[in-house]
This record gives C-alpha cells, structure tokens and sequence, in this order.
C-alpha cells in the first residue's frame, strides 16, 4: 500500500484543482452539471461534505468596471488557510492566480480583458476544506 503525507496530497489536489480550473470552460462553470466533479469542487449551492462551511470558503467575487476582487472570508492560521485564488474566464483562460501564506489576507484582484462580457469563475482552495467555486457574470 502507498504512504502519502497530508503535504504531499496537498500538492496533487492543488495540481488537480489547477487542470479542473483551467480544463473546459462548461465543466469549470457548471460543478452542479457535472456529476464527475462532485466532492472536487464546491460551490456554495453544493457545499457537499463540507455543508456549513460555504460562508467561509466560497469565494466572494466584486466587480467595479474592469476591475474584479475576490475575497475569501476565512480566517487565517498556520494550521488552516486560504492558499490559492484563481480567475478563469469563460473560454477557459486562467486570468491570474495569487498564492497565500498563512499570514496573508486571503484577498485578490483582477483586471478584466477591455470590453470583457460574459461569465467569471473565482476559485479559492482552503488547505483543509477543499477547491471552492463562485460564478458571475460580467
């Protein structure tokens, strides 16, 4: 049997929850129509196994001209925080990510392409409670 450590496992579900952010833009948008992402990602309509955690794990997405913020509100401690945001566009296109130490706000920005309409998806991947997905619409 394979011994894996909890570090380990981090990093191939960090490197997993990267190909499911950047894979087909219908699959990254729509966790609830795609039964084969149940128990990856998590939205704060499919919470899943972590039901009551989705207000301090789904990302919070604002958007002001072309200017996009995403929050996470979770606190942050060395055994428990927000270690990655993403933006995807639409099509697919990762716009950026920002990586967090347990010391960091878990707070992001983005600037949209000029002229950008259309859906946004926000990741945040907690250390403990998973890949978490918000949508909106530009």
């Amino acid at each position: 049997m394979m011994n894996i450590d909890r570090r380990d496992f981090l990093k191939t579900a960090a490197a997993a929850a990267s190909v499911v952010a950047v894979g087909s833009a219908a699959s990254a948008f729509a966790a609830d129509a795609a039964p084969s992402l149940a128990g990856i990602v998590y939205t704060k309509e499919q919470p899943g196994q972590w039901k009551g955690k989705e207000g301090s794990h789904a990302p919070t997405v604002t958007v002001e001209g072309s200017k996009v913020s995403v929050i996470t509100p979770h606190p942050m401690t060395a055994e428990h925080f927000i270690v990655r945001h993403t933006l995807v566009l639409a099509d697919g296109t990762v716009l950026g990510g920002k990586s967090f130490t347990p010391t960091d706000k878990p707070e992001s920005s983005f600037e949209l392409p000029k002229d950008y309409k259309g859906k946004i998806c926000a990741t945040s991947f907690c250390n403990q409670h998973d890949f978490w997905l918000t949508e909106a619409t530009v």
